[in-house]
């Protein structure tokens, strides 16, 4: 991956304002606003309802298989993995011009995907510890992994929206380093706010976790989640891929799985 490749995806040098460059840097997250129009919400939201009633108890098993998942099964949430075969709605979700530019700004132009995977907490049911997506803390300015949450439903405090602990990215340590009860609140978190179809960039460094869903809903959000090239995806993109797939996207959408 270069420069080239990203911009031949659309990402330009205006794809993000200085302004929203500035936010991610210092508070580790930046919100970029409604990204899916109601249209494709419905699309995506009716292909997940068919993949998780085709797939059954083997639903999520691709991250279960998956070494280098840290919460690869939850008793709380429903989960699907391996999103990248899985239809051609997904496409959009690792291939985004203004998602490209907020996760090349954190992580370099030498990026891949790691995986892409929906995730939804039960009602009742969601809580999760405080943590990085990465096992060790590393140097400010050193990240390995950014992520981004596609919202496809209202995220809200009482709905099990994402807490995220703004700057925590530079502490160089992780909440169980130095909080006595990673599940329990963060004087600092915040709760992420927004509408469906909104999209959440956070560095993954940033410490963050999802919080109880109160409602008699699901909360449901997609991840697609990226890594610096000289590290191991989630999901082995060669493993898994499809020469359907392959068909369907274009050659740097391909570099970005790391593929070919």
């Amino acid at each position: 991956m270069n420069h080239q490749t990203l911009q031949n995806l659309g990402v330009k040098e205006d794809s993000l304002t200085q302004e929203e460059r500035s936010f991610l840097d210092e508070n580790g997250y930046l919100n970029l606003g409604k990204l899916l129009s109601d249209v494709q919400l419905a699309q995506i939201q009716d292909k997940i309802n068919l993949l998780l009633e085709l797939e059954g108890e083997n639903a999520g098993k691709e991250l279960v298989d998956s070494p280098f998942i840290r919460h690869p099964k939850e008793s709380g949430a429903d989960r699907l993995g391996d999103l990248v075969n899985k239809g051609v709605v997904f496409d959009i979700f690792y291939t985004h011009p203004k998602v490209l530019a907020a996760v090349s700004h954190v992580l370099g132009a030498n990026l891949k995907l790691s995986s892409l995977n929906y995730r939804a907490a039960k009602p009742g049911a969601g809580l999760q510890k405080l943590h990085a997506d990465y096992p060790d803390p590393v140097p400010t300015g050193d990240y390995r992994v950014c992520n981004s949450i596609w919202l496809l439903d209202d995220f809200s405090a009482s709905n099990g929206a994402t807490r995220i602990v703004p700057g925590s990215h530079k502490s160089q340590s992780l909440p169980e380093d130095t909080m006595e009860d990673p599940m329990a609140p963060h004087p600092e978190e915040q709760i992420l706010h927004a509408p469906a179809g909104s999209v959440v960039i956070f560095n993954s460094h940033t410490w963050h976790g999802g919080t109880t869903n109160q409602t008699d809903k699901p909360r449901r959000a997609i991840h697609s989640y990226f890594c610096r090239r000289d590290q191991p995806q989630q999901i082995h993109q060669k493993t898994y891929i499809l020469e359907e797939t392959l068909s369907r996207i274009p050659k740097e959408a391909a570099l970005l799985l790391d593929v070919v």
